[in-house]
């Protein structure tokens, strides 16, 4: 049986991992990521170091609103509330617009229930691994948890859905060795009665259908997504990275390798496949050059296995507690930094090979 600990801390560093790995090919073509980068299996960031961008920082702020509420929803909803505030004063370089707009009614004084704004972007997705983890075990608190995640930022039932599969994927992954396919759309369908959710599930079924026929995620994605890459809308995000997760259920090297082969927004599809892969396998099962070469501070890797052990051990003891905290100056400090390499990769970009 997976320790709390072992899912938790893969699931966090997972995120890291999968969102450094995929954030230089974001919004990239196929072609153009193979015609710029004839190695795609490393970092190429910040001199073959990489970096993590806002979907690794949301699954950290997450992770301290657990730690601090216990899985309460109202303690859970203020504290996460309260570090999209602070997230935001510290200039991050990539903010959704709907995020945007819900953080700046957080500042306006909106309850963190009243906040969202209507889209169906993935943010919610990218924020509820940790939460199926967490209380999988407890489908109404997961629920409830996934609910307010979501509706922090986006009010739209289809990124409740989305995050909501998401949250089921890595709660099945952190505790079964093999998912059957069909068993996981069979779960998801008892999961989802609610009036509208039909769509999605249909695009589910479908998704399970090319596993079974073995197709690969790319071949899926091209088919039945779109053959310009995978884009911001939960219902494009989720079916490929569900179907990279059935299809390489322990193999996070060839997983994170395939999604980002798919082109879009490869850092937070490699970042939700990355957090649902490393729920099954662990730190053990992430690539330990990958691991290595992540340079980042004051996030460290050091910082988010300890907030990891310590969500693990708040989940077990089911006690809240004051969660780890970082250095506001290091986070300016670091975004500044960010946002410099992040123009570079813009004006790099500009040039050939087209």
């Amino acid at each position: 049986m997976k320790s709390k600990a072992h899912s938790i801390t893969g699931c966090l560093l997972g995120t890291a991992v999968g969102d450094a790995m995929g954030l230089c090919f974001e919004n990239l073509s196929k072609k153009r990521q193979a015609r710029m980068f004839h190695n795609r299996g490393d970092y190429h960031f910040f001199f073959g170091k990489g970096m993590v961008s806002d979907d690794t920082e949301h699954a950290c702020m997450l992770a301290q609103a657990l730690i601090f509420s216990a899985g309460e929803p109202e303690k859970f909803i203020r504290k996460l509330s309260r570090s999209f505030r602070f997230w935001l004063l510290g200039l991050p370089a990539g903010v959704g617009y709907a995020t945007l707009r819900s953080v700046l009614k957080l500042w306006l004084g909106f309850s963190g229930r009243k906040s969202g704004v209507f889209s169906a972007g993935n943010g919610p997705a990218m924020r509820s691994p940790l939460i199926g983890v967490c209380y999988g075990h407890d489908i109404h608190k997961m629920r409830e948890l996934v609910r307010c995640s979501t509706h922090i930022t986006h009010t739209d039932p289809k990124a409740e859905f989305g995050a909501l599969a998401v949250a089921l994927a890595a709660h099945m992954a952190s505790q079964q060795h093999d998912v059957s396919p069909w068993h996981y759309y069979k779960q998801l369908q008892n999961f989802l009665r609610e009036e509208g959710a039909g769509e999605f599930l249909r695009q589910i079924k479908q998704t399970v259908i090319s596993v079974e026929k073995h197709h690969t995620t790319e071949f899926f994605a091209e088919s039945v997504i779109s053959d310009k890459g995978i884009s911001g809308y939960i219902y494009h995000t989720v079916p490929p990275v569900i179907h990279c997760w059935l299809t390489h259920q322990h193999d996070f090297e060839k997983g994170i390798r395939e999604i980002i082969r798919c082109g879009g927004d490869t850092d937070t599809t490699a970042a939700i496949l990355g957090a649902i892969i490393g729920s099954s396998t662990g730190t053990d099962g992430i690539p330990q050059k990958w691991l290595e070469d992540m340079w980042e501070w004051p996030r460290t890797k050091n910082w988010m296995s300890r907030l990891g052990n310590q969500l693990a051990e708040v989940c077990e003891s089911g006690s809240p507690r004051s969660p780890l905290i970082l250095p506001f100056y290091g986070i300016i400090l670091r975004n500044l930094m960010f946002l410099i390499i992040v123009l570079f990769h813009g004006l790099r970009r500009l040039l050939p090979p087209y």
